[in-house]
């Protein structure tokens, strides 16, 4: 594994590539905790030492299998991120199995952007992972709540950087348009940047990408498959976390159908696409497994010829002007 290659916010080293915990927490089925362990042992065993979750992946659940695993783990030698403005509240009426996350805890998450929010939300992560502290904290989908997100979170998180309780601060969004503006209108350390650019979707490359290079803010590219469809392109795959629309599943069986003529698994360059980028700080693979974990890191070390990338260019399925991961590395 790479080791880390750049330092943001108060000193804190971001490797290259890192460990999103959603599956984890059961998304879309569920997931148990010797196997939530195994998974974990198995990254760790490959030298993954930057771990992501949130208070909504699994309505706690993530949290709870990560922090049973690093409490064996030396405090300095791995990057946690979590992130705020969802708390997690028994609701008074059951309303069911969540939709996205299964065999989860009872609670449910409540949109809370306040100052006084965030600081709760940040003490019952901190309860959940058993830890003292964490080292990047993002504000988590505020689609609709920005001024609230602005005015309380923000405040929250940049007082907790000005203390040094934590190291960072971000915001992770599956748009880039309103991390955009969190960057015109704060100080933020980094973003996690959700499926807005993969080898599928570039849609934050032409404004989102160059803004965050002109402020030094390390973007995290999450979602590299895109909720599955770059993984296994077919009818019923899931983009955005929905079944694909035709065009996008025609598109990736295109995507598919170049990578196979030379020989690379569209996975490998699923994996390596976004990373070229030099905004981009760091890649985060999701898996629930140690199977697909093995999978997505061994995807990372495949030898891509420059020819494929070249060649989805010229056919139009990426853009000529995004840089190509052979580029970077002659760099």
């Amino acid at each position: 594994m790479k080791p880390a290659t750049r330092l943001i916010g108060n000193g804190c080293p971001i490797p290259q590539i890192g460990l999103g915990t959603a599956p984890l927490g059961g998304l879309y089925s569920p997931v148990a905790a010797d196997e939530a362990a195994a998974t974990l042992d198995a990254a760790w065993a490959r030298g993954v030492r930057f771990f992501d979750t949130a208070p909504q992946y699994g309505n706690g659940l993530s949290e709870r299998h990560l922090g049973a695993f690093l409490a064996g783990k030396p405090r300095e030698d791995f990057v946690l991120a979590t992130k705020v403005g969802r708390l997690l509240r028994v609701p008074a009426r059951s309303d069911g199995e969540d939709a996205y996350y299964k065999g989860t805890p009872p609670e449910r998450p409540v949109f809370d952007f306040s100052y006084d929010g965030v600081m709760r939300s940040v003490e019952e992560s901190l309860a959940r992972l058993n830890l003292s502290r964490v080292d990047i904290l993002h504000i988590h989908d505020p689609d609709d709540h920005y001024e609230a997100a602005l005015s309380g979170a923000y405040k929250a998180l940049d007082a907790l950087r000005s203390q040094g309780v934590i190291k960072a601060v971000g915001a992770g969004m599956n748009q880039w348009q309103m991390l955009a503006r969190f960057a015109r209108d704060g100080v933020f350390d980094c973003f996690l940047l959700a499926g807005r650019y993969t080898l599928l979707d570039q849609s934050g490359l032409a404004e989102f990408l160059p803004l965050c290079q002109a402020r030094n803010i390390a973007v995290f590219a999450a979602g590299v498959y895109n909720s599955g469809i770059l993984a296994d392109p077919r009818a019923g795959a899931k983009f955005n976390y929905a079944d694909a629309p035709t065009e996008l599943v025609e598109r990736a069986l295109a995507l598919e159908a170049a990578c196979r003529r030379h020989g690379v698994p569209l996975r490998a360059a699923a994996m390596q696409f976004p990373a070229a980028h030099p905004a981009v700080a760091s890649t985060l693979t999701g898996a629930r497994s140690p199977a697909e974990l093995g999978d997505n890191l061994d995807m990372v070390e495949v030898t891509i010829p420059a020819a494929l990338w070249q060649d989805l260019a010229a056919e139009g399925l990426i853009p000529p002007e995004a840089p190509l991961p052979s580029a970077r590395a002659a760099q």
